[in-house]
Order: structure tokens, then sequence, then C-alpha cells
């Protein structure tokens, strides 16, 4: 992601939250205010927060009442993204990527691939696996950046612990204990030393605290809505 684009789906973020969009159902608009005031778990039945654009679920046309679990596929065309949640995790996947989610069926999912594109997560209590093309990431509750490039992939342990394992090098892995954004990574598909350090990109504190909003937890740093007073940090 360019970091035009980056900076556009950043605003378009930022205008979500100032204007309200933090309603769901029938609850009353909340303010812009602390993250007290953020959502709290999508009503039953339902995964789907938000759409912007061309998305797919196992190759049709999603809109926001899609349900999305276990074993299904998402794709994100061109300047579209969806923010969703599947039991206890929640996701923001950005354009032109591609998810496949794996697990026990419905609501649990225990693995995902991030074919290509880019992936924000954070993840309950049970233990989970992220795999791309050159990484295997091992998470238990979790929030992970991942983008899935053609030549390495990116990785940032937003908070919690990771363990990432360079794919057919299994001798290359890297136990990471983060509190924010300490220790991105890249990972490559060859090299005497495949996991490299890496700087923080392209995610921010504010989408972290959205998809935590939506599992009913709260993201463990201290944030305030734009506007409103001091807030996370936007990378």
């Amino acid at each position: 992601m360019t970091d035009e684009a980056f900076e556009a789906r950043r605003r378009a973020l930022l205008r979500w939250l100032g204007a309200g969009f933090f309603m769901l159902g029938a609850r009353p608009a909340a303010h812009a205010g602390a993250l007290g005031d953020a959502p709290g778990p999508l009503p039953p039945g339902r995964s789907i927060y938000r759409i912007d654009g061309d998305v797919l679920v196992n190759g049709q046309t999603a809109d926001e009442q899609t349900r999305i679990g276990a074993g299904d596929r998402i794709q994100t065309g061109p300047g579209s993204q969806v923010v969703f949640a599947v039991g206890q995790d929640a996701f923001i996947l950005r354009e032109r990527s591609e998810l496949r989610l794996s697990g026990g069926g419905g609501l649990i999912v225990h693995g995902l691939r991030v074919v290509t594109g880019a992936l924000l997560s954070v993840f309950g209590k049970r233990e989970h696996e992220v795999q791309t093309q050159f990484a295997t990431i091992g998470i238990r509750g979790t929030g992970v950046y991942v983008e899935a490039e053609a030549e390495r992939s990116y990785v940032c342990t937003c908070y919690g612990r990771t363990q990432i394992t360079a794919e057919g090098a299994p001798e290359q892995t890297e136990s990471i204990v983060s509190v924010h954004h300490d220790a991105p990574r890249y990972i490559s598909g060859e090299g005497e030393r495949r996991i490299q350090p890496a700087p923080v990109k392209n995610h921010t504190d504010e989408e972290l605290a959205l998809i935590e909003a939506l599992t009913g937890r709260t993201a463990p740093f201290s944030f305030t809505m734009p506007g409103r007073g001091s807030g996370g940090e936007n990378y």
C-alpha cells in the first residue's frame, strides 16, 4: 500500500469515528469520546461491521448481512476494505487482499492465511496461527498486523506475544513480546537471516481500538477518540 493510499484509508477511518459510526443497530449514536463510547459486540448473526467497495465472501458479493466463519475466503478489490468479527476475533482486511479462514466451523477460527494484501487482527485467548507465503505466526490473545508482499512478509506484533517462523527454515524463529508495536519484522524467503527488523507502518491505534471493541474488549493502551484530547498513534 502506498503512503497516499494508506493516508486516505486513515482519514476515512477517522471520519467514521468522528461521525458516530460506532452506533450499532438501535443503540444511541456514540459521542466521539473515550474508548468506552466505542461499539459493543456485533448483534447475534452479524459478522460485518462495515464494507467499503467491492468485497467477496466465497466468491459472492458481500454486504453487511453476509455471515463470515471458519472455512470462508474473503477478497477485497482495489480501493476496498471490510471490517468484521468472527467469535472473539476481529479484523480489518485492506484493499487488494485475500484471506482464508480455517477452523472447526462456525465461529471457531484456528488458522488464517493471508494470501495477498494486508490484515489487521485482534484475537481472543485461544491459540491461532497466521500464515503467509514466507512466515508462520503463532498467536494467542494478541493484536497483529500482517502484509503479504511478493518478495517478503511484514509482521507487527502490536501487543501481546507471537512466535514468528520463516517458512521453509524452521530453525529461523523469533519469540516476540510487545507492549505497543515494539518489534515489527520483515520475513523473506531466502538468506541466512530471513527475519529482520522493520519499521512500524500502515496501521493505527484507532483501528486496533475499533476492532477490539467489536469483540467487547478494550485495547491495552491509553486511547482517546480523535479531536477529544490525546489519542493513539498513527503509523
